[in-house]
Order: structure tokens, then C-alpha cells, then sequence
């Protein structure tokens, strides 16, 4: 016995179709704006007596290979202060954190400019440390 089948006709609306796009939009563009500092080769350096800390606006990494990031956004040191200044905004003093995450082999040379710009900008500079094991 031979059975036929039906044909089965089935349309998706074309105004379905404009929601679908909004949202695969709204989702790339967050995606796209996350900070992602996973591509960083950061090593940090190591102490025997470390403190925890509260979280802050500001986060300035050196990574292994001397390039200066500002919130996960690759940058040169003078438009460090400007941009940490404007991040910081109008915060009172003990709300202005910037963490500075320099990689363990980066020389003073490199960082000493980058604890100055943090300085200018009015930031409360917090170093961050691994504990020796």
C-alpha cells in the first residue's frame, strides 16, 4: 500500500522576521561592547601579605608584552590620565579605585609612567598582587 504524502506549505511571517533581526542585533552589539580581557598575557606579580580589595571603575593592565590597556581597551600612556579622569567622574575620594595589574617581568620604566598618570587623574591607586604559594 502507497501512501501519499501532503505537502506541507509553511511561511513565517515577514514581521517575525524583522524581530528576529532587532534582536540578533541587540545581542552582537552587547557582545561586541563586553570587556573581554581574556587576549591579555598577564602574569601578576607575587606577595607574601596581600590585602583584598573592593571592586573599582578603573582597571589598567601591562601585559607581557609592554602594551597598556584601560578597561580591557588597548591605549598609550598620554591619553591614560584624560581617560581615567573621565571615568572617574565626580567620585568621592575612596570610591575613585583604578587597579593596576602589571605583568611580573615589566620594568619600572614601562610602569612608572603609567602610576604617574593614575596619580594626575586623582585615581587611588590599588597594585594587584598574587599570593606566594
Amino acid at each position: 500500500m502507497k501512501f501519499t504524502r501532503r505537502k506541507l506549505n509553511a511561511e513565517v511571517p515577514s514581521v517575525a522576521m524583522g524581530d528576529i533581526a532587532f534582536n540578533l542585533l541587540v545581542f552582537f552589539v552587547i557582545l561586541a561592547r563586553a570587556q573581554d580581557d581574556s587576549h591579555l598575557q598577564w602574569q601578576p606579580a607575587q606577595s607574601k601579605r596581600v590585602e583584598a580589595t573592593e571592586h573599582g571603575r578603573v582597571t589598567v593592565v601591562i601585559d607581557k608584552d609592554s602594551k597598556l590597556y584601560l578597561n580591557g581597551q588597548e591605549l598609550g600612556v598620554g591619553q591614560l590620565s584624560s581617560r581615567i579622569s573621565d571615568l572617574l567622574g565626580d567620585a568621592a575620594g575612596g570610591r575613585r579605585l583604578v587597579k593596576l595589574k602589571v605583568h611580573k617581568e615589566t620594568t619600572a620604566q614601562r610602569f612608572e609612567p603609567v602610576i604617574e598618570a593614575i596619580s594626575e587623574a586623582g585615581g587611588d591607586l590599588v597594585h594587584i598582587l598574587q599570593k606566594e604559594q
